[in-house]
C-alpha cells in the first residue's frame, strides 16, 4: 500500500462487532474510518454511543439509505445475515473490497445457508468467489480476495484447534469429533433479550442449540475440506456468565499411526511462525482471561487415553472471535503487517 490511508466503512456500528472494530480501528496508523452507518442514531456522533472512544473517533453515523460506501476501499458488514449479499455487489463493482462479519458468505453450498438461514442467496456468483477468514489457514487466498466470509466465533477455536491433526491424517473417523465449548453473553449480540438479562445469565449456564447450531455446518463444512474425508462432528454451545471469552473443549479419537507423533512438538511446530496462536507449554491450560481484549488464541493439549487427545482453546469471542480477525484479514487483503493495530495486551484482571 501506498502512504495514503485506506477508506474504511463500517455498516452496522451500533453492536458489540461494531463496536469493537471501531476500537481497533481507531488506533491502526494505516487507516481512515470514514462512514459508520446506522439507521436508528444517524446523525449522532459515534463516541456519545461509545464514550470509550472519545478522542480516537470523530465521525458520526451516517444513514445507510444515503451514504456512498464506494468511496471506501473496504466496507466491513457487522450487520444481521443477508445485509452484505445485497450490497457486495454494488460494492465490488466500484472496487471497494467486502469483509461480512454475517454468515452470508461463509457456506459455500447455497441450499445448505438456505436451508440454516431461512433466507434465498443473492449472490451465489460471489459466493462462490468468497474466501473463508481464518488467515492462518487460508492466507494466500485471502491476500487475493475481493470478497471475505469472517468466520464464526465457535468455528474458530475448533478449527485451529484442529488443523495440525486434520492436515496430518491423525484423527480416527471411526469416531466423532465432539466440541464442547462455551461463550460469554457477548456473542448474543447487543440486543434486548431475556437470555441476556444480567438476572437471567448471571449465576448460570445452560447449554443451547443443541438441536441445530448455525455454526454447526460452517465447522462442519471447513472439517471436512480440511480432512479431505468425511466426518462425523458433535458442537455443544454452552452459554456461560461472563461478558466476553471462549473457551471450546475438543475431543478426538487419535489413529494408530499418532502414537509414533509427539503432538506438542506438531502444534509447536505448526504455529510456530503464527503471531496470534499460542501453543502452550505441556502441562499448561489456558484461560478465557489470559485472552481477554486481545486478538490471540491460546491451545492446549492433554492425552487423556492413549487413543484420544483432548484439546482445549481459548479466544475472546469478540476479538478472534470476529471483529479482530476481520481486521487481520484486512490486514492481508492490503498488505499491511498482519498485526497491524492488533498489538492489545490482553486485560488483566
Amino acid at each position: 500500500m501506498s502512504n495514503q490511508k485506506l477508506k474504511v466503512g463500517i455498516v452496522g456500528g451500533t453492536g458489540y462487532t461494531g463496536a469493537e472494530l471501531l476500537r481497533l480501528l481507531a488506533t491502526h496508523l494505516s487507516v481512515e474510518i470514514v462512514a459508520v452507518t446506522s439507521r436508528g442514531e444517524a446523525g449522532l456522533p459515534v463516541a456519545d454511543m461509545f464514550p470509550s472512544l472519545r478522542g480516537y473517533v470523530d465521525v458520526s453515523f451516517t444513514d445507510p439509505e444515503t451514504v456512498d460506501l464506494t468511496i471506501c476501499d473496504v466496507v466491513f458488514f457487522a450487520t444481521p445475515h443477508g445485509v452484505a449479499m445485497g450490497q457486495a455487489p454494488a460494492l465490488l463493482a466500484a472496487n471497494t473490497k467486502v469483509i461480512d462479519l454475517a454468515a452470508d458468505f461463509r457456506l459455500q453450498d447455497t441450499a445448505v445457508f438456505e436451508e440454516w438461514y431461512n433466507m434465498p442467496h443473492s449472490c451465489p456468483d460471489l459466493l462462490e468467489e468468497a474466501v473463508y477468514g481464518i488467515p492462518e489457514l487460508n492466507r494466500a487466498d485471502i491476500k487475493a480476495a475481493n470478497v471475505v466470509g469472517n468466520p464464526g466465533c465457535y468455528p474458530t477455536t475448533v478449527l485451529l484447534g484442529l488443523a495440525p491433526l486434520l492436515e496430518q491424517g491423525l484423527i480416527d473417523f471411526s469416531a466423532p469429533i465432539i466440541a464442547d465449548a462455551k461463550s460469554g453473553v457477548s456473542g448474543a449480540g447487543r440486543k434486548a433479550l431475556i437470555t441476556t438479562l444480567y438476572s437471567e445469565a448471571s449465576d448460570n449456564m445452560k447449554a443451547y442449540g443443541l438441536s441445530g447450531h448455525r455454526h454447526h455446518p460452517e465447522i462442519d463444512a471447513q472439517l471436512k475440506q480440511l480432512a479431505e474425508s468425511d466426518l462425523q462432528f458433535i458442537f455443544v454451545p454452552h452459554l456461560v456468565p461472563m461478558i466476553r471469552g471462549m473457551l471450546s473443549t475438543l475431543y478426538v479419537k487419535l489413529t494408530a499411526n499418532a502414537k509414533n507423533v509427539d503432538l506438542q512438538a506438531l502444534y509447536e511446530q505448526h504455529y510456530a511462525k503464527e503471531y496470534f496462536v499460542d501453543v502452550l507449554s505441556k502441562g499448561q491450560l489456558p484461560e478465557t482471561r489470559s485472552v481477554r481484549g486481545s486478538n490471540h488464541l491460546r491451545i492446549a493439549l492433554q492425552q487423556q487415553a492413549s487413543d484420544y487427545l483432548t484439546i482445549v482453546v481459548v479466544q475472546d469471542n469478540l476479538v478472534k472471535g470476529a471483529a479482530g480477525q476481520a481486521v487481520q484479514n484486512m490486514n492481508v487483503m492490503f498488505g499491511f503487517e498482519e498485526h497491524t493495530g492488533l498489538d492489545v495486551v490482553p486485560l488483566m484482571p
